[in-house]
């Protein structure tokens, strides 16, 4: 099995559970490569102790993301770092010719996403693919299947978000995601828009425009130096999209949620799907019920399909046997690691999320910016690839088939 270096930059919750995910990689049947840990970065001495104690077989220690890619034994990295540095630390981790898993949004704004694209325009031969864990749940495979069967009819509506309570308490103090200059202007959808954006992009679904609802509930938190600090990010927002399927040409509602206030929800990631032969939801809530509602004459009812564990990466799990977050999370991992090593997925929804699905989130969250600023709806613009030499406004180019999947029909 051949063996892939990684290098971690940023040593913080995410990491340490991609490390987990490595470390327990005999879990996968049959996968054609494995990750191996050679290096971790971070500026926080602190944070880097949990790795040495659990993962004594790494040669690389350093503050310095520098060094880590200079390392001729690191060939990929996976970035969870302040979305203020993504622009500098992807652009340069591609330049450096290494494989990259980076955390969402991409890019603090739609200028640093760009960058970022263009540097793996610049970088033939990289891979790169945007953290998103979600949509590996075998409930969200199946729905995904679903629309790759077209088993839904005419699409009606959608429905995506995520929501958690996090911030209900006025008195946590705060930290950079609370912070704009680190976190950026999007606040909330920054931090959490790509989960609720990854299967409808990936289903091909266009957002001709957006009404957007933002807003910042708590304005100022304690600094956790016995003072405040005014809170300027988004707590919560609701963006209602037209969109439109261009398998078959008609427009629907979009309705696109994530809140960091949202009472009695824990992490919680929702899909709901309504269309003229089928209807489907899913929370994280009920992790292995999928709702089903499909039209067959007479009375119209949901029934509650148990999943079971059946993800689209085998296990030595039996499928009578639950999935779970930490699933999700290797899962996520099988993905990136199957298509760097064999160019392939085993169907279109069991793929990370690509570079130019993360820039049509810039570019729908920077039209939600200016709907909230003005009151009014906004055109989005969306088109990320033209029909007629596969390049996007951005300047890269769509050699990539999991890209090709974005473009307009």
């Amino acid at each position: 099995m051949k063996t892939i270096r990684f290098g971690i930059i940023g040593a913080g919750l995410m990491a340490r559970e991609f490390a987990s995910a490595a470390a327990r990689w005999c879990h996968l049947s049959d996968s054609p490569a494995r990750p191996e840990i050679a290096g971790v970065c971070d500026q926080n001495p602190a944070s880097l102790g949990w790795f040495k104690t659990h993962f004594p077989g790494v040669k690389q220690y350093t503050s310095d993301y520098r060094e880590l890619l200079a390392n001729k034994e690191v060939d990929a990295v996976y970035a969870a770092v302040p979305h203020n540095l993504h622009e500098e630390i992807y652009g340069a981790t591609i330049r450096a010719g290494k494989h990259l898993m980076g955390e969402k949004p991409f890019g603090i704004d739609l200028p640093a996403n760009t960058a970022i694209l263009q540097a793996i325009e610049e970088t033939p031969g990289s891979f790169v693919r945007c953290s998103s864990q979600f949509p590996f749940f075998p409930a969200m495979q199946r729905m995904g299947g679903m629309i790759e069967a077209r088993a839904f009819g005419r699409i009606l509506e959608a429905n995506t978000g995520f929501l958690h309570s996090s911030d209900l308490d006025p008195e946590k103090p705060i930290n950079w995601k609370r912070m704009v200059e680190f976190n950026g202007e999007y606040g909330v959808l920054g931090d959490l828009g790509m989960h609720a954006c990854h299967i409808p992009f990936r289903a091909g679904w266009q957002a001709l425009n957006v009404r957007a609802i933002l807003s910042n509930i708590i304005t100022e938190r304690p600094d956790g130096k016995g003072g405040t600090a005014p809170c300027k990010t988004w707590d919560n927002a609701t963006l209602l999209c037209e969109a439109l399927d261009p398998a078959d040409g008609f427009h629907f509602p979009w309705a696109l949620k994530t809140q960091r206030i949202a009472p009695g929800q824990k992490d919680t990631w929702y899909a709901e799907i309504i269309g003229t032969k089928a209807c489907a939801r899913w929370s994280s809530a009920s992790p292995n019920v999928l709702q089903l509602l499909e039209y067959t004459g007479g009375e119209q009812s949901y029934r509650a399909v148990e999943t079971g564990y059946n993800p689209a990466y085998k296990t030595i799990t039996g499928p009578n046997f639950e999935f779970g977050f930490t699933d999700a999370i290797l899962q996520m991992w099988a993905a990136f690691v199957n298509e760097l090593a064999t160019g392939t997925t085993p169907s279109r929804f069991a793929g990370c999320a690509t570079p130019a699905e993360s820039n049509l989130s810039h570019r729908l969250f920077t039209a939600a910016l200016e709907s909230a600023k003005t009151g009014q709806t906004c055109a989005n613009n969306r088109r990320q690839i033209s029909r007629s030499d596969g390049r996007c406004s951005s300047g890269f180019s769509c050699a990539d088939p999991a890209l090709r999947l974005l473009r307009p029909g």
